[in-house]
């Protein structure tokens, strides 16, 4: 008996450390599990690379009551040289309908790879971000969140009102020497996900602003296209290179084809 427990008792460290190694999120991705193996959308883009779980800060609250708009930052730590930059970002949400978040498609005049915007998120689950950089390598970073309630299916209203597509803009009167120089941005749109009912149960069809596009003197600092997962209003906090001067030209459009437009004067650094 004493030498049953005995072994029982030596047996027991070896199960918990071999627990704790099939547990690890190295080991994890390792094996294939992590999130963007699992996510069709994302392993396209991939086409086969690995990406290297590094470089990528994604800032989500841990526990959110209303999933139909929270607040999303994400950086990736690298270089916007002209020979060596992030060139896409893209969000994935690994258990809403859709698992297509936003993208991003930079230039070395946004100075800095950094994002802030609101999502919809359908529940509890893993949020993922993949940059590529313009000399092709894949970057990744993931976060969990644990959501109350969904957000995918929340109120909205396609209906024109009278501030629909009108849109703000402000952009920081100065920057710290070297620094690039954030923008925020907004538009108001109900961004319809496509996923509702009206009341006579008909489903109530997508409607989204799908694109932005952000320009200085004629060069291109920023894109993005949204998915049905940003949230109503489509915000977006993002940066451009010091140096720069002049109009920035900000251009959104719906899927139907028509636009909104803005403009936001840079000032010399």
């Amino acid at each position: 008996m004493h030498r049953t427990i005995a072994r029982i008792r030596s047996v027991i460290p070896a199960l918990v450390a071999t627990a704790l190694i099939v547990a690890s999120p190295a080991s994890a991705e390792a094996q294939g599990n992590a999130p963007w193996d699992r996510v069709d959308p994302a392993q396209e883009l991939l086409d086969g690379a690995t990406p290297r779980a590094e470089s990528i800060q994604i800032d989500l609250p841990s526990v959110t009551q209303d999933g139909s708009s929270v607040p999303l930052s994400i950086e990736v730590d690298h270089p916007m040289r002209s020979d060596d930059y992030i060139e896409a970002l893209y969000v994935f949400a690994t258990r809403n309908p859709s698992p297509e978040v936003v993208e991003y498609h930079f230039t070395p005049l946004a100075g800095k790879a950094r994002i802030s915007t609101r999502v919809r998120l359908n529940e509890s689950q893993t949020v993922f971000a993949l940059a590529r950089t313009s000399r092709g390598a894949w970057l990744a970073g993931t976060r969990e969140i644990r959501v109350t309630v969904s957000g995918c299916i929340a109120q909205g209203n396609a209906e024109k009102g009278p501030d629909f597509m009108q849109t703000r803009v402000r952009a920081a009167s100065r920057a710290r020497p070297g620094e690039p120089l954030d923008v925020r941005t907004l538009i108001n749109h109900p961004m319809e996900t496509g996923l509702r009912e009206d009341s006579n149960g008909n489903a109530i069809p997508e409607r989204i602003v799908h694109s932005f596009r952000a320009e200085i003197n004629g060069e291109t600092v920023l894109t993005a296209r949204f998915h049905r997962a940003v949230s109503a209003n489509p915000y977006l906090l993002f940066y451009i290179a010091p140096g720069q001067s002049g109009p920035l030209h900000l251009t959104w459009e719906e899927d139907t084809g028509e636009t909104a437009t803005a403009t936001a004067e840079i000032p010399a650094a």
